[in-house]
């Protein structure tokens, strides 16, 4: 899907009608429409290796702020390339009800971190909040996790390069031979659903069955109160 900024201005690639993204301010899988193009000359005078464009979302008619590295300069057009960086990211959401505290405080700075596109950071913060995980549930516990985590790769078919780094941040120590791995884009979003499917298996939906169970004990006992005294008269 070649981009391109155009000597008369305007902006075009091959798929304008379905050039689609997460919206960061309404969260919709929306259209976008480039607003804010770059100057033909200015880059053309000064040649940045990167550059900046502002869509609009045609859900809610917000500013996305996408930075496009450039491929190449030629006389007529200015080549932009595909893998370009969203500067703000959709808010991730998660139920942090059934969380410990330090836990919650931990993996929500990892969102923060993802959110702001700072992927490195993001998995440093993963590895300090598994790290809590499993003081929180022992050997045993981080055993079933690491089963787990070979469940989500057969389920979700994630290639084995990429589990191998998901595999090294969550469960190697910092003093581990190869240190924390350098994180991509890919890589990032796969750690992310490994992170959310692990909290939420290990607490979350813990929390809700044991309130569900609770509640059904309440009710039934509830039920069997009048029962009693009826008898009793």
């Amino acid at each position: 899907m070649p981009m391109f900024v155009e000597k008369s201005g305007g902006f075009q690639h091959d798929h304008s009608q379905h050039f689609a993204l997460n919206c960061p301010s309404c969260g919709v899988f929306a259209h976008m429409t480039a607003v804010a193009i770059p100057s033909f000359a200015e880059l053309s005078r000064f040649k940045p290796p990167e550059t900046g464009l502002v869509f609009r979302c045609d859900n809610c008619n917000a500013p996305v702020f996408l930075r496009f590295p450039v491929k190449a300069y030629t006389e007529d057009l200015i080549e932009l390339s595909t893998n370009f960086v969203e500067l703000e990211r959709p808010k991730e959401s998660f139920d942090f009800t059934y969380l410990p505290e330090e836990t919650e405080v931990l993996f929500r700075e990892a969102l923060d971190c993802y959110g702001m596109n700072a992927l490195n950071a993001f998995a440093s913060m993963c590895r300090r909040t598994m790290q809590r995980v499993f003081h929180d549930l022992g050997e045993t516990g981080k055993m079933r996790i690491f089963e787990q985590c070979n469940e989500i790769r057969e389920l979700a078919e994630v290639e084995s390069t990429i589990f191998n780094v998901v595999r090294r941040v969550l469960f190697d120590t910092d003093a581990a031979r190869e240190g924390m791995p350098m994180i991509k884009p890919v890589e990032a979003g796969v750690l992310m659903e490994f992170m959310r499917d692990i909290l939420y298996e290990t607490y979350v939906r813990k929390g809700r069955l044991q309130q569900a169970m609770m509640m059904r004990r309440y009710v039934a006992e509830q039920a069997e109160t009048p029962l009693q005294n009826g008898s009793r008269g």
